[in-house]
């Protein structure tokens, strides 16, 4: 076996089709070929069939290859198969009635003695995957964190009896994984998102609803209930009875459940509601959205057995996410929030309802309809500093309601943040990195956005630095 992926045995001396090869298909593909499979693998990029074929990948043209010899198709997630219209190679592949599965579908059907954690949402997803990995690990558990998160499944090590796999599930990586039941699945909440690749909110829902496919007792599903989609899934999980429900929120106080309000997480479980921490002190989970995230990871980890300090002692622990509501310094009393993440204006929106004096950089390649939501929380902001593409079109919707600087790149934008928050002087000052657009601008990706930020902050400590010893 190569190291470092996954031993793929049912498939070795088969011929699987490989469909896409990005991150998590290039890693199916080598787990198959080192597996002893005959692989056949395509992309509709040149430069990813060369490197694929660099690695001695065989490239089949699935296009037009004889779908005769196959039985499976493992299609990276990012493909669609159905809506808006399935790609040729996947249309061709159901008019052979092949199977058209996900790369975690081979790891569940080789990885079976593990256990599963499972967790989808339109929001928070990333968060509460890394955090129940961070729950467990620091309970001693054996445990490997992957999926949409972004470390492809086939790469995780494998797991014996007693070993977790903590999933983030796309609601394109769930409708083709099959056979996980898991032991735990988490529904963070439901919001229209991807609804051409689902053909609509009802397939949207449908999606994320499978997440809990199969789940009987001792199995638990961990469910959001602030919003009306999750809410009403809640319901009928509830009036079927199959397996122990655990509702979590972070907008109301629960008879049941797992809840923050009051500045407070409670464990309402047993016979009345605990308070068990404070939310304060959880430093790297700032803003409702992560309370709720908070919730989630604790109810899931109380469902597998692991005590309530132990949870809360790793909650407090907890490094984030990078690119996420990230620390990436303070200088001068001057703290500094990596959100590169934040690649629209909901997203955006979450960061800037956790701060106030906010020096807000903001910019890039525009989603539809711009920043004008945001208008609520721009009392928030002291100023702010326009980069890319967006710079002038969101200096028209701030215009007469917060200070801007056209600053149009990231480099400038963190210089002139710092030196006006230095020079205000107000306490709790916040530079924040949340653009409320995507980065293709300027950045290859918005992790080389927020890379390129975390740079920017570290210049600016180096130059206080030599600034000081000149003096």
């Amino acid at each position: 076996m190569t190291a470092g992926v996954i031993d793929v045995f049912p498939f070795a001396g088969l011929p699987v089709a490989v469909l896409g090869l990005g991150k998590s298909g290039l890693v199916a593909a080598r787990a198959l070929e080192a597996s002893g499979a005959d692989v056949w693998a395509w992309d509709d990029s040149a430069d990813k069939r060369k490197t694929a074929e660099s690695e001695g990948i065989r490239i089949v043209d699935l296009r037009s290859c004889d779908w005769s010899q196959l039985t499976t198709l493992v299609i990276s997630p990012g493909i669609p198969h159905a809506f808006p219209a399935p790609h040729p190679v996947a249309a061709a592949a159901k008019a052979h009635n092949i199977e058209i599965i996900s790369d975690i579908e081979l790891l569940a059907r080789t990885q079976r003695e593990a256990a599963y954690i499972g967790i989808t949402g339109t929001n928070g997803k990333s968060t509460t995957t890394a955090l129940i990995g961070h729950i467990l690990r620091e309970a001693g558990r054996t445990v490997a964190v992957g999926g949409n998160i972004g470390t492809a499944a086939l790469s995780l090590p494998a797991l014996a009896s007693g070993g977790t796999y903590v999933l983030e599930m796309s609601s394109y990586q769930i409708e083709i994984t099959y056979s996980i039941t898991f032991d735990v699945a988490v529904l963070l909440n439901i919001s229209p998102d991807h609804l051409d690749r689902h053909g609509g909110m009802e397939g949207y829902i449908a999606a994320k609803r499978r997440i809990f496919h199969r789940q009987t007792r001792p199995r638990t599903a961990v469910i959001g209930v602030d919003d009306e989609h999750s809410a009403a899934i809640w319901q009928d999980l509830v009036r079927a009875d199959d397996q122990y429900i655990i509702p979590i929120s972070s907008a109301s106080k629960l008879i049941d459940g797992v809840y923050a309000a009051d500045g407070g997480l409670y464990d309402a479980m047993g016979a009345k509601p605990v308070r068990v921490a404070s939310l304060a002190d959880f430093p790297t989970l700032p803003g409702a959205h992560n309370w709720q995230n908070a919730a989630a990871a604790y109810a899931a980890a109380r469902a597998i057995g692991i005590e309530t300090d132990v949870i809360v002692a790793a909650l407090k622990t907890y490094p984030g996410l990078a690119h996420r509501q990230e620390r990436v310094g303070e200088r001068d009393g001057v703290l500094f929030i990596n959100d590169s993440k934040a690649t629209n204006a909901d997203a955006a929106a979450k960061a800037l309802g956790c701060y106030e004096n906010i020096y807000w950089i903001a910019g890039g390649r525009a989603k539809e309809g711009g920043i004008v939501s945001l208008a609520p929380y721009f009392k928030r902001i002291r100023r702010a500093y326009l980069i890319g593409e967006a710079a002038d079109s969101f200096a028209r919707t701030l215009e007469g309601h917060v200070p801007y600087a056209l600053t149009r790149n990231l480099k400038s934008a963190v210089e002139s943040a710092f030196a006006d928050a230095v020079r205000d002087g107000h306490a709790g000052a916040v530079v924040l990195l949340s653009p409320a657009c995507a980065s293709f601008d300027q950045f290859r990706d918005f992790e080389a956005r927020g890379d390129a930020f975390r740079e920017f902050v570290g210049a600016l400590h180096i130059t206080r630095v030599a600034a000081g010893e000149r003096s």
